[in-house]
This record gives C-alpha cells, sequence and structure tokens, in this order.
C-alpha cells in the first residue's frame, strides 16, 4: 500500500511508519516534529513563526506540497488540526485529501472535541486532564482548551471529520472511551508503538540509590500534574537523603531526553492518565518504571491479567508521595519492574506487532 501519514504527536506517525515500512508498504511521513521535540519526518511542514513572513512561507510551503499528495490508499491524519492553521483555512485541504486519495482515517490520539467533551462530562473517567470526579479542573490552560473545542469551529470541524473519514483509530483508552460511544463502528483501538531496543537488558542489581526523572513542559506543567508530582518527589527526597537522586528534563530535544533518562531508574509522567502514553512506553520500552496511569481500565483493555508492571498513581499529592517513598524505602523491587516493563511493552507495543494490526484496519 501507498500510505500517508500526516502530522506528528511524540513520534507516533514516524515509528507506525518504520512498522509499516518492514512489512514492505510504502509510507511518507509529512510533519512539523512535533514541535521543539523535533521528531523525524520525510518532509518537514514546520511554521517557524506567527509572524508575516513565516506565515507566508508556511503557506506556500503547503501549497506546493498539497498538490502532490494524490493517489495514496489511505490517508492518516494525527489530529482534527493537522495543520499550524486556523480551521477555516485547514478545511479545504482536508476536503482535497478526501477527493485525490483512498482512505482518510482519523487519529484519535491527544487533544479535541470529542475527548474534552468526554472528561468534562464529570461519570466517564474517575478523574482526568478536565475532570476530579464531577467537578471540571478550571486552570487558565484548561479554560482556554475547553474554550477551543466546544462551541466552537474547531469542535464543528472535528465532527465534520469524524463523520466523513472512513475510520478512527483510538491509541489510549481515554481516547477510544470518547469516540466509541458515538462512532461504535468506525473506532478501532490500536495500541501505541514503540520501537523496541532488542538489546536491552535491565540489571538485576539493587540500585544504592534511585534515580528519578521527571520532564517538564513549562506550558503544560500544571495540565499534566507534573507540579504536583515534582512536589511530592522533592518530599522524598528531604526525608530520605542519599536514597534518591532527581533528574529535571525541562523542555530539552528528543535526543537529550533520551540520554537523561537512559541514565534513570524511574520516570514520573502523566498524573491524571489512566494509561501509560508515549513518553512512558518509551521509558518502559528502555527498562525504567513508569510512575503515572496504570489504571484497571487500561489494563483489561489490553487483555492483560499478569504484567502490572506500572506503579499508578492518583491525582492526589499524598498518594503520590507515598508510592515513591515506597520505591526509596524498597529498592529491591526495582530490577523485577524494570524487567516486566520492558516485557509489558514488547508484548503489546513493539512497533511490529502494531503495524500488522494498522495494516489489517487499512486492509478492510
Amino acid at each position: 500500500m501507498k500510505i500517508l501519514l500526516l502530522g506528528e504527536y511524540s513520534n507516533v506517525h514516524w515509528t507506525l511508519a518504520e512498522g509499516l515500512r518492514a512489512l514492505g508498504h510504502t509510507v511518507t511521513v509529512i510533519s512539523d516534529g512535533d514541535g521543539w521535540k523535533n521528531y523525524p519526518r520525510d518532509i518537514d511542514l514546520r511554521r517557524r513563526s506567527l509572524g508575516k513572513w513565516d506565515t507566508v512561507r508556511y503557506l506556500w510551503n503547503i501549497h506546493q506540497i498539497f498538490p502532490t499528495l494524490r493517489g495514496f490508499d489511505v490517508v492518516q491524519i494525527i489530529n482534527p488540526i493537522f495543520l499550524d492553521l486556523r480551521v477555516e483555512r485547514i478545511e479545504p485541504f482536508y476536503e482535497r485529501l478526501r477527493q485525490a486519495n483512498g482512505k482518510i482515517i482519523l487519529g484519535a490520539f491527544g487533544m479535541d472535541h470529542y475527548w474534552v467533551r468526554t472528561a468534562m462530562d464529570g461519570h466517564t473517567f474517575r478523574y482526568s486532564d478536565f475532570n476530579l470526579g464531577a467537578s471540571v479542573r478550571h486552570s487558565p490552560e484548561n479554560d482556554a482548551l475547553i474554550r477551543d473545542w466546544t462551541d466552537s469551529e474547531k469542535e464543528r470541524f472535528n465532527q465534520h471529520i469524524a463523520q466523513t473519514c472512513d475510520a478512527i483509530v483510538s491509541g489510549l483508552y481515554e481516547y477510544d472511551c470518547s469516540y466509541r460511544p458515538y462512532f461504535p463502528e468506525k473506532t478501532h483501538f490500536i495500541p501505541l508503538p514503540i520501537r523496541m531496543n532488542e538489546t536491552v537488558e535491565p540489571s538485576a542489581a539493587v540500585p544504592e540509590k534511585v534515580k528519578f526523572f521527571i520532564g517538564i513542559q513549562r506550558q503544560r506543567n500544571v495540565y499534566k500534574g507534573t507540579d504536583i508530582m515534582l512536589r511530592a518527589l522533592k518530599r522524598v527526597a528531604k526525608e530520605h537523603t542519599g536514597r534518591i537522586e532527581i533528574r529535571i528534563a525541562e523542555n530539552v530535544p528528543f535526543a537529550t531526553y533520551c540520554t537523561m533518562m537512559d541514565e534513570s531508574d524511574v520516570l514520573l509522567d502523566q498524573l491524571y492518565s489512566y494509561t501509560p502514553a508515549m513518553n512512558g512506553l518509551h521509558a518502559m520500552s528502555r527498562g525504567l518504571i513508569l510512575v503515572g496511569g496504570g489504571e484497571p481500565e487500561h489494563y483489561d483493555l489490553l487483555r492483560e491479567t499478569e504484567l502490572h508492571p506500572i506503579i499508578n498513581v492518583l491525582p492526589d499529592e499524598e498518594n503520590v508521595y507515598e508510592q515513591l517513598r515506597q520505591l526509596a524505602l524498597h529498592p529491591e523491587r526495582i530490577p523485577t519492574l524494570k524487567r516486566q516493563s520492558v516485557e509489558y511493552v514488547r508484548r503489546h507495543h513493539d512497533h511490529l506487532k502494531v503495524a500488522r494490526q494498522y495494516e489489517a484496519l487499512y486492509n478492510k
């Protein structure tokens, strides 16, 4: 098949492309590299700024590239906002993709109307990026996202794409719950793809110091809960001097981030999630233990009854503190959890296994 993957979130499309190519398909990835993360792509479509000349240059690139995007058997878009433009400017490009190509697949991998709408309903999730129980989580960032995706042009366009595309692929439990009630026949859950390093062999030695690693995006600190996780971690470090080490990465390129990760034992990520996303899965594949989302619903969706290596935490500082404290006090648990983490990703997220699931969907 000839496949176009348009847009990028956390290396999902590039990793999927590697798997599909290994199966013999011709794949083109067009993206902006997911901003400062600078993930690989075949064709760079990056808007350097909102300034006049950068905007003109970006529009020129789009108008040069899109006439060539014809004859693909499958076009998969990462999100309804797959270009760095206002909705009314994106819509004509979506219609051109539909007319000039075969199947259109909508990715449910991140921020969109259905995710915001479901997370705010107060009953689908016990907690999420947008709710704690029946209460909406209000913050300047959250309120801006809610305005952006509800009663807006983005909502209308998201609904239009969901209604007119051929299939919707959900990458996490939360996103599957967000689309399946509205599009039960179209929605297909496929785990996120991770490229495994077959040489990874977690050490069986008990570490003298437990090395905790946390990545911080300044603009998403409160939204993702890293503010709470870091406070809890610093409390443990203060109370148990000499037992743990803290490593913080703040808005660093992906390659630097991976180097820092490889020198750590534990990653803290996604406080309000039920599930591990790309960052957490990537860390687990490299032999780190994930402290984050590992709720029973996520294991049930994968039909996983044996491997539960994620240290699941609730969105509460005391709960996070206690889970981290137990890891610091019982480092003998770490070799087993590391080994199980690698096996868990290999079992469910290996990019070749995931690519075969996409291949089966594309062939339907």
